[in-house]
């Protein structure tokens, strides 16, 4: 989840609840049904305004603070899609597409096929994680979306893997 308008909502809430950062995580910690809660350097990053301050938290997180402070998540949260950073080589592009207020950004994709190291770090998920979408994918009968072998290695197509992964997606959450 993402903080709506860099967490001003958010702070406001908290004000708005007679609460700081202390009591907001001890709040949680009651909210929590684990009992664990939130801790307030956590608390802190997400609601900040600092250097240390984080644009996006984990939906637990987000539905912790956002019960705790008598508050729906959409109110002080957006929902986060897919997000790319932005890599200092010329060879990669970012995309960043969420819902809510966050406008769409339509950068482009890597023109040339991907080995399975690059479209790990493009993806930011890690190797295993695409070798267990593969085998889930054999075991259904498909084949992964834009997945190539040339001779006995594996090669991927940004452009295919991220419309399977939408489309995925979407088939979930329907």
């Amino acid at each position: 989840m993402r903080r709506l308008d860099k967490g001003a909502p958010l702070r406001a809430a908290i004000k708005a609840a007679g609460l700081d950062i202390p009591h907001l995580a001890a709040r949680t910690k009651e909210l929590d049904p684990t009992g664990k809660g939130l801790s307030p350097a956590y608390v802190g990053f997400i609601a900040g305004t600092g250097k240390s301050a984080r644009e996006d938290c984990s939906e637990r997180a987000a539905e912790l603070i956002a019960q705790a402070l008598d508050q729906e998540v959409d109110a002080l949260f957006e929902t986060v899609f897919l997000t790319i950073v932005k890599s200092t080589s010329p060879r990669r592009s970012e995309i960043s597409e969420s819902g809510g207020s966050a406008a769409r950004k339509a950068a482009p994709l890597p023109e040339q096929l991907l080995d399975q190291r690059e479209l790990a770090r493009f993806l930011r998920k890690s190797m295993s994680w695409i070798d267990g979408q593969i085998k889930e994918s054999r075991e259904a009968g498909r084949t992964w979306p834009g997945l190539h072998y040339v001779g006995r290695s594996r090669r991927f197509d940004a452009h295919a893997v991220l419309a399977g992964l939408r489309e995925q997606r979407t088939q979930v959450s329907a």
